[in-house]
Order: C-alpha cells, then sequence, then structure tokens
C-alpha cells in the first residue's frame, strides 16, 4: 500500500483518506485521494457514490433528471417537497408555519417499500390527514441529501417515517415509526403523535403573537417617539428661526439707529461748519447791504443782512446752520413768485448775488421744506 502524501495533506484528510480506502477496498490511494477531493472531503458523500458505481447507480457528479417518487395520486401538494424543496427548507417551513412535518425516508432495495408506497402513503384518507395536519418531506437514502438526512435520523428499517416539530424553541423528532404499516394504523398513530403534542404548537404560537404583538407595540412605541421627537426638533428649529428673526430685527434697529445718529451728528457737523464760513453781517447803515426777513416752515421768524454782492448760496447756508430749520428746503420770493436758485444746478452752475437776483434792500423770503420729498 503506497503511503499518502502526508506533506500536502492534513492529519484528519490523512485519516479520511485510510478510512475511506479501509471501507472501499481500493488499492490505489491516489484513486482514493481524487474520490475524496471530488466529494469535498465528504466521507459519507464518498463511500455512497462508490456503493453506487459499484451497483451500477449513476454517480451523484452526472445524475439522471431528478425525478419524484412514483405515488399514484392526484394530490401533488403534499409531495411537492419530494420534487421542489430541500429538507433544511422543509425545516425552516414547518418551523416559520408551525405546523408538523412528517419526513418519509424511502429505501429503495427494501421489500416492504413498494407495498408501503402503493397501499399505505397513496391511501385517501392518508393523503387527507397530512393535506390537513402536516407538511410531508420525502427522499430515497441512494440520494445524498436522503442520505445526509439518513444519517441523523439513524433510522433501524424501512419504511421510516418521522414526525418532526418546533418544541422548546428547537425542531425536535416526537415520533418514528419504522416498518410496514396499514393506512388504518398509521393514521392512528399520526394521530396520536399529533395529539400528544399540539400543545407545544399551540404554546409557541401563543408566544409568537405575544412577541409579534409586543414587537409591533415596541414598534408603535418607537414610531410615536420618533414623531413626538421630530415634532420637538420642529418647535426648537421654529424658535430658533425665531430668534434669530428678531436678532436680526434688533440688529438691524440698532443700525438703523447707529446710522441715524451718525446722519445726526455729520449734519449738526455740517451746520457748523457752514455758519464759521459765514461772512460777517453788513451793517444797518451800509447802503450795499440787504435786510431779509426769512419765514420758516414751524412759522417762526429770522431776520439777517447780506451783502448785494454776496451769492445767494451764502443765505441757504445761513438758514442751513440755524438749529430750527429743515435739513433741505428751498428759498421763493413773493413779487414775483419764484424760487431762488441758492443751490449750483445745471441751469445755474454758479448761484447768482443777491442783487443779480434782484432782491430789494429789504425782503420777506419763505422757506419750504422739502425734507420728505
Amino acid at each position: 500500500m503506497a503511503a499518502p502524501e502526508e506533506q500536502d495533506l492534513t492529519q484528519e484528510q490523512t485519516e479520511k483518506l485510510l478510512q475511506f480506502q479501509d471501507l472501499t477496498g481500493i488499492e490505489s490511494m491516489d484513486q482514493c485521494r481524487h474520490t475524496l477531493e471530488q466529494h469535498n472531503w465528504n466521507i459519507e458523500a464518498a463511500v455512497q457514490d462508490r456503493l453506487n458505481e459499484q451497483e451500477g447507480v449513476p454517480s451523484v457528479f452526472n445524475p439522471p433528471p431528478s425525478r419524484p417518487l412514483q405515488v399514484n395520486t392526484a394530490d401533488q401538494r403534499i409531495y411537492s417537497y419530494v420534487v421542489s424543496r430541500p429538507q433544511p427548507r422543509a425545516l425552516n417551513d414547518a418551523k416559520r408555519e408551525l405546523r408538523f412535518l412528517l419526513v418519509y425516508l424511502h429505501g429503495d432495495d427494501h421489500q416492504d417499500s413498494d407495498e408501503f408506497c402503493r397501499n399505505t402513503l397513496c391511501a385517501p384518507e392518508v393523503i387527507s390527514l397530512i393535506n390537513t395536519r402536516m407538511l410531508f418531506w420525502a427522499c430515497s437514502t441512494n440520494k445524498p441529501e436522503g442520505y445526509r438526512v439518513s444519517q441523523a435520523l439513524r433510522e433501524n428499517t424501512y419504511p421510516f417515517l418521522a414526525m418532526i416539530m418546533l418544541k422548546d424553541r428547537r425542531m425536535t423528532v416526537v415520533g418514528r415509526l419504522e416498518g410496514l404499516i396499514q393506512p388504518d394504523d398509521l393514521i392512528n398513530q399520526l394521530t396520536f403523535i399529533i395529539d400528544a403534542n399540539q400543545t407545544y404548537l399551540v404554546s409557541e404560537r401563543l408566544e409568537r403573537e405575544e412577541r409579534n404583538q409586543t414587537q409591533v407595540l415596541r414598534q408603535q412605541q418607537d414610531e410615536a417617539y420618533l414623531a413626538s421627537l421630530r415634532a420637538d426638533q420642529e418647535k426648537e428649529r421654529k424658535k430658533r428661526e425665531e430668534r434669530e428673526r428678531k436678532r436680526r430685527k434688533e440688529e438691524e434697529v440698532k443700525q438703523q439707529k447707529l446710522a441715524e445718529e451718525r446722519r445726526r451728528q455729520n449734519l449738526q457737523e455740517e451746520k457748523e461748519r457752514k455758519l464759521e464760513r459765514l461772512p460777517p453781517e453788513p451793517s444797518p447803515d451800509d447802503p450795499e447791504s440787504v435786510k431779509i426777513i426769512f419765514k420758516l416752515p414751524n412759522d417762526s421768524r429770522v431776520e439777517r443782512r447780506f451783502h448785494f454782492s454776496q451769492s445767494l448760496t451764502v443765505i441757504h447756508d445761513f438758514l442751513f446752520s440755524l438749529k430750527e430749520s429743515p435739513e433741505k428746503f428751498q428759498i421763493e420770493a413773493n413779487f414775483p413768485r419764484r424760487v431762488l436758485p441758492c443751490i449750483p444746478s445745471e441751469e445755474w452752475p454758479n448761484p447768482p448775488t443777491l442783487q443779480e437776483a434782484g432782491l430789494s434792500h429789504t425782503e420777506v423770503l419763505f422757506v419750504q421744506d422739502l425734507t420728505d420729498e
């Protein structure tokens, strides 16, 4: 016997290699290793495949089209697992739906298998019981999946049935039926197993319903909390916006007050500068002087003398320097009624003198407030 190439095999793989050789009698260690590698070092599947090969059954690596067990019934629902659902999925369905799962392991070579399928499993009353009370899964032990389930359930003979259900939070075998059994006996035993264990499913349904209600209640509480949180956040956002709006408004009012204060200060400084630059008032006996009486918008009167040779700008500066005069104004004469051009403009770039404006030695002029225009 050739020694295995241990330099590239683990200890576990070496032990499986030697065990596989002892079980199959294959002399070539390379062939044993190749077969195990094909089966991903699953020794049970490799041995089963070797036995299939010796009996003329096709290898699982080149299987014929999958066919369900041939059962003479028009009701395909109870046998749907035979065709389309692997055993783990059947367990999950039974667990999710809280139903009994009846597992049938079919021994192809057992003498009682054919009679059991024809006379017992296909009996109308058996089909009716399975249809109404449980889920059903079946597989031949010659198939890899059936072989794996067989190893887990460790049946002693065929036909073999196992009833599985969710018990104490885990999928548990609660009944085993082995050997040939007649339809009435099968129905009685299955009914007894169901009745004996029904309370576990009822209890699990109640617990699951309570868990679902608790989860729904918790979800509703979470949603209510989130809604309240969003409402509080919205209120806080509006409060922040309102505080910010008030702050901006207060800041705007403050800036307006500062601007107004600066404007008044600048205006006062400008009045003082105008007053300082005014020429001296002529004496009353000066033949070139003009006596002007100003009527202000507040009905007060102001009197001052000016020289004929002085520009009309002088009388404007004089009025501007007065505390009671408006910020913006124009000066009007009555005879004839006209507005005196005291400020430079396009028409009068250089305002005329008092004499050029046609003023006499004594005049009454009117000050019109233009501040709001």
